[in-house]
């Protein structure tokens, strides 16, 4: 595990953070806008908990209103209330983010509440109570102390939204990696390749030698970039398609909401809404046409899912080596792990969580 500097906690982390808003008399600040913002004041309405004002990093501050809020700088914040809670409305794995947001919450009651990036519900204490059996399975699973660790710290910061308890789990990449034990001839097979970033971390990890590579990716702006990004690479030795992973080859509706974060609609298939773009969607097994994988990634946004299960021919036969988000949508981080162990039974899981609040670089390792 790496160090973390000393920060301190949340001021109640034995509350939930939903209470813990609910019950405080100061006021709340919500720091940053958009669709992470949305998310939790939609939860927060549940509840009753109404904010007092938004602010941005300096650098973002220019003018802007939200929720008719005009959104402030800290400073400002600072002089206008003095003592607040902030809550983190936004995700980075930025270093320098990263440390703003500690120095923050050195001062300030700090949360970054775990809403689901996809779908409804939430990982509370009724979630974990309803799971109880599956999450024992799920630990009986995991193959070494880290991480039943990251097991435990995972599920208690989503209940109390603490950025100490999240932070205190993080481990480098690097030391993934050299859990996958990652060679010089892979068939490595990236599903949600973005603009081909995790292609080329691939391909710097193991020096540029690999034997296959496929990468799909279902945005077309993204797949442009990928394309022009990693250009140098033959077409003997990379095929990429502007299409999404699924259980079955079909046609989806795209919904792009800018960057990572689009999304696939299932039953939609031949229709086209709002800014929704008709989508190729196949299965990994189709992909690689009974070909064989060492290693699959699989970043899709919520649809990790059906992806697992269009590579499951793959997955029994090659037992190739899985990196699998787990934290897109509330039950991922219980589902997938014992959806893969039923597949193949054959997996050790190794869970880590990689440098970023909220825990949107939560991840399994299966080999």
């Amino acid at each position: 595990m790496e160090e973390i500097n000393s920060v301190p906690e949340s001021r109640n982390p034995a509350v939930d953070v939903w209470t813990a808003l609910s019950e405080t008399k100061k006021p709340i600040i919500m720091y940053g806008m958009g669709d992470g913002a949305e998310k939790i004041l939609n939860i927060m309405d549940r509840y009753g908990i109404k904010p007092a004002d938004f602010m941005a990093s300096d650098e973002f501050v220019r003018g802007h209103s939200f929720r008719g809020f005009r959104v402030k700088k800290l400073s400002e914040i600072e002089e206008l209330y003095g003592d607040f809670i902030v809550v983190i409305c936004f995700g980075s794995a930025l270093p320098e983010v990263l440390d703003r947001i500690d120095m923050i919450r050195r001062k300030y009651e700090t949360y970054a509440p775990d809403v689901p990036v996809v779908g409804d519900g939430l990982f509370d204490s009724d979630y974990i109570s309803d799971h109880e059996f599956e999450l024992m399975q799920l630990k009986s699973l995991l193959a070494d102390d880290p991480s039943r660790n990251c097991l435990d710290l995972i599920m208690k910061y989503r209940i109390t939204g603490d950025i100490g308890i999240l932070r205190s789990c993080e481990t480098s990449k690097q030391e993934a990696f050299e859990l996958l034990n990652i060679g010089t001839d892979e068939t490595y097979v990236d599903l949600g390749a973005y603009n081909g970033d995790t292609v080329e971390e691939f391909l710097k990890y193991t020096g540029k030698k690999f034997k296959k590579i496929y990468a799909l990716e279902p945005d077309r702006r993204s797949f442009s970039k990928l394309r022009r990004r990693l250009y140098y690479i033959s077409a003997a030795l990379l095929t990429a398609k502007n299409a999404a992973a699924w259980n079955t080859d079909t046609t989806l509706t795209f919904y792009n909401k800018a960057g990572r974060s689009s999304s696939l609609s299932a039953g939609n298939s031949g229709q086209t809404r709002g800014r929704g773009i008709e989508t190729e969607a196949i299965t990994v097994d189709t992909l690689l046409d009974g070909k064989p994988a060492t290693l699959i990634k699989y970043d899709v946004e919520g649809s990790e899912r059906e992806a697992l299960l269009g590579s499951e021919q793959t997955i029994r036969k090659y037992k190739p080596r899985l990196i699998v988000s787990l934290y897109h949508r509330t039950g991922d981080l219980v589902e997938l792990p014992l959806l893969i162990n039923e597949i193949n039974p054959e997996y050790r899981f190794y869970l880590r969580h990689h440098p970023y609040v909220p825990a949107w670089d939560t991840n399994l390792y299966c080999i």
